[in-house]
């Protein structure tokens, strides 16, 4: 069973920035390609962004020049720096797992962002 454990969701007003955290095992660090999906009331779980192994991503076109993942090897974390955010960023973010950019399997259980004034 993959472990993730989010951190770093809040309140923020748009134009604003927060930085959304993931730990896992070392193992699934070193194996599976990491994410972060979200989830707004009335829709459907849609890909926000992913990272390999190797370090190459993938963003959503909503989100490209305004967010960034990253990797952190050393405290098996992958992170996502969230700038620029606007009221439609608003969601409950969730870590994730799997092997594909495209495609994940496993979930954490998720962290509230919502950008409002």
């Amino acid at each position: 069973q993959v472990q993730l454990v989010e951190s770093g969701g809040g309140l923020v007003q748009p134009g604003g920035s927060l930085r959304l955290s993931c730990r896992t095992s070392r193992n699934s660090f070193s194996i599976y390609t990491l994410g972060w999906y979200r989830q707004a009331p009335g829709k459907q779980r849609e890909l926000v962004a992913s990272i390999a192994t190797s370090g190459i991503t993938n963003y959503a076109d909503s989100v490209k020049g305004r967010f960034t993942i990253s990797r952190e090897n050393a405290k098996s974390t992958v992170y996502l720096q969230m700038n620029s955010l606007k009221p439609e960023d608003t969601a409950v973010y969730y870590c994730s797992a799997g092997n594909t950019l495209l495609h994940h399997s496993y979930w954490g259980q998720g962290t509230q962002v919502t950008v409002s004034s």
